[in-house]
């Protein structure tokens, strides 16, 4: 890429967790000419190089117009993702699967230099807990018991297939661990625990114990510091996957630490078991299959998007554990639909 050249660059999903981190960092990019949002819903962001537009990916009436925003693109990141309906699988892969496939026929038609798309550690199989973690090459068919690991992993292999069929197009693919930022709090609450779940039960002295067991351990990382390895990916002539994730590695121990509380030796197939009861009764919004793949999920290795992207996260895990968990008790949100804010609702 030319070093004075200044980009176009459209975005999906831009008002959602990672989206609104990523159009604020374009907006201080000197290299970013002008970046175009796009969302079912326009927002109530006003920033100085951002336009929005409205497009629903799930919508098969939407595809002439996502083509017409893609045209003169150099550039389009895929961040559009739908966690819910969690008990309607085949909703979310309308919207999360044959959205993506809609997005990249047209960044194919438009011959659009550059694709970055927001892939998960949920794409990866089965791994290790421990250790130093495993690399990019790990495979990627997610765990077949969660509607969102198999949306991930099928992604994957539809990529491998882009890549193949359209090499003039950069495909970077990012793999990171959980997104968490204060403004996003609200959000991931009415979509993990569900809408009428009060954030400020979220406080040490509600919360006495967590359930501690070796497969707890998984990897956070603040919002913010996605979007700026998103940024260096735009702007780097790197190709292929990275991972992404801050240190420490989460478990029980991490989690009382922040909570106040005690971690409590338990059965994970005890909890699983209330889990899938619950969920039965609709008492809770989480399905088990997520926390079957929760329990699943490789440690990750981040030394390659350090290396080639200089990319270092300036908050720890705990430290943007804990701006999610202040963002709950406090109802944060932002100025769009996905994160309006409220301890209800």
């Amino acid at each position: 890429m030319n070093p004075s050249e200044r980009l176009k660059v459209v975005l999906t999903g831009a008002t959602g967790n990672v989206g609104t981190s990523l159009v604020r960092a374009l907006e201080r990019e000197p290299r970013i000419a002008s970046v175009l949002g796009l969302a079912r819903r326009r927002p109530g962001l006003v920033l100085e190089k951002t336009e929005w537009a409205e497009a629903d990916l799930s919508m098969e009436r939407d595809a002439p117009r996502l083509a017409r925003y893609v045209e003169d693109a150099d550039a389009v990141v895929h961040l559009a993702w739908a966690f819910r309906p969690t008990r309607d699988p085949a909703e979310t892969w309308r919207t999360n699967v044959l959205g993506s496939l809609r997005l990249f026929d047209a960044v194919a038609a438009a011959r659009v230099p550059v694709l970055v798309h927001a892939s998960s550690v949920g794409a990866y199989s089965p791994g290790p807990k421990n250790g130093p973690g495993v690399s990019e090459s790990w495979p990627t068919h997610g765990w077949p018991g969660a509607a969102y690991t198999r949306e991930k992993a099928y992604l994957e292999r539809v990529l491998d297939t882009f890549e193949r069929d359209h090499p003039q197009t950069r495909v970077v693919r990012m793999r990171p661990g959980f997104l968490f930022k204060a403004e996003a709090a609200s959000e991931q609450r009415r979509i993990f625990a569900g809408r009428f779940f009060p954030g400020a039960l979220l406080r040490p002295e509600l919360l006495p114990l967590i359930p501690a067991f070796p497969e707890l351990r998984f990897q956070v990382l603040h919002t913010d510091d996605a979007a700026d390895a998103c940024r260096r990916a735009l702007l780097r002539e790197v190709r292929g996957a990275f991972n992404l994730a801050a240190d420490p590695v989460i478990d029980a121990t991490a989690l009382a630490g922040l909570l106040g509380s005690r971690a409590v030796r338990l059965p994970a197939g005890a909890l699983r078991g209330a889990l899938a009861g619950a969920w039965r009764l609709r008492l809770a919004a989480t399905p088990p299959g997520l926390f079957d793949a929760l329990t699943r999920l490789p440690v990750l290795s981040t030394e390659r998007a350090r290396r080639e992207l200089g990319w270092e996260p300036s908050t720890t895990s705990l430290e943007a554990l804990g701006a999610f968990l202040r963002g709950v008790r406090a109802g944060g949100g932002d100025a769009t639909a996905p994160l309006a804010g409220g301890r209800f609702g």
